[in-house]
């Protein structure tokens, strides 16, 4: 009986949204629903597998395309609370551990599931979006805007070639007095596959290679005072030769989620000595911060050499006889 009273419940809350694997149509980045839509175009550079939109370009297409929309907001009581119509939830924290580096990335075997469980086709166009996260009770690390870098990096590695950023995420949705929802979507099963893309990243071996030629440039991405003292690791400071370029400033200092314009984030680039005849080599402490960094210098800026070492500071510090260098300067 309890079953039965429960049933209509159920499907009324269920049923107004389905996602439903079918056949993919190419997303066009052209614009052109409104009068100055041109200017809402999909900002990407290079092979433009992750692409930035507006909120106003996902209002106008997210209907007309097989869009899969994240939310990757920092608890999934955000996500409950409020999200974009049709968004299936993730939280990034599913792609890393169950390895002695604890923010490892999962093998390829172990991240398909996960994928194919919230309905994420191969080659779909994907939307990942978050917020600060109002209802998450931990505000150390949650709700910085990093959630949606972290997954569209995540995404790139393991192979998917179509993924978009909300500029902005929700906090510019709801600025722009769009619709949200409480309803949760149907979701079906997939049969995606992985496969890593293993020229975005370097390993500790290949990052001890790189990091002191003259031909790169070491970027880490941690806020002053953790790059230049004592963080959550067993030494201070930062890899010796490491230029201190932090993941936010290049964000708009209101919304961690929303880039600053491009003439705000080149003078800043230039000044760290990160030119495009460079090989970038990015780092924070996790690797978590520094896919803000990677993503915007292959796929916004267009750099042609950009690499993430995933391992960051605490794979560096996790072997005793590497030196840190503490204080402003790289060396």
């Amino acid at each position: 009986m309890l079953l039965r009273l429960r049933m209509p419940f159920l499907q009324k809350l269920l049923s107004p949204v389905q996602l439903i694997a079918r056949p993919m149509t190419r997303v066009q980045d052209t614009a052109q629903t409104r009068p100055g839509a041109e200017h809402e175009k999909p900002r990407s550079k290079g092979d433009g597998r992750i692409k930035w939109i507006t909120p106003q370009w996902l209002r106008d297409h997210k209907d007309e395309h097989d869009l899969l929309v994240i939310d990757v907001q920092p608890n999934v009581h955000d996500y409950l609370s409020c999200h974009i119509p049709g968004a299936v939830y993730m939280n990034e924290g599913m792609f890393r551990g169950c390895s002695t580096l604890p923010t490892a990335w999962l093998p390829p075997s172990k991240v398909a599931p996960l994928l194919q469980g919230i309905g994420l086709v191969s080659g779909q166009p994907v939307v990942v979006y978050t917020s600060p996260g109002p209802l998450s009770a931990c505000r150390k690390y949650l709700g910085d805007g990093l959630e949606q870098t972290m997954v569209a990096y995540t995404l790139a590695r393991y192979g998917h070639p179509s993924v978009y950023v909300l500029d902005g995420g929700l906090v510019r949705w709801q600025e722009e007095d769009l619709p949200t929802d409480q309803r949760l979507p149907l979701v079906r099963d997939s049969d995606f596959t992985t496969k890593v893309d293993r020229d975005l990243f370097v390993g500790y071996d290949e990052f001890v290679a790189l990091k002191d030629r003259d031909d790169v440039v070491l970027l880490d991405a941690r806020p002053p005072a953790i790059y230049a003292g004592q963080g959550p690791w067993p030494k201070p400071g930062h890899i010796p030769g490491a230029v201190n370029l932090p993941w936010s400033s290049f964000m708009d200092a209101k919304n961690r989620a929303l880039l600053r314009p491009e003439e705000e984030i080149v003078p800043l680039v230039q000044a760290a000595g990160a030119t495009p005849d460079k090989t970038i080599l990015c780092y924070c402490g996790t690797g978590r911060e520094a896919t803000n960094e990677f993503i915007l210098f292959k796929w916004y800026l267009g750099y042609p050499r950009v690499k993430l070492f995933e391992g960051s500071f605490t794979e560096w510090t996790a072997h005793p006889e590497n030196p840190t260098v503490t204080g402003d300067h790289p060396r």
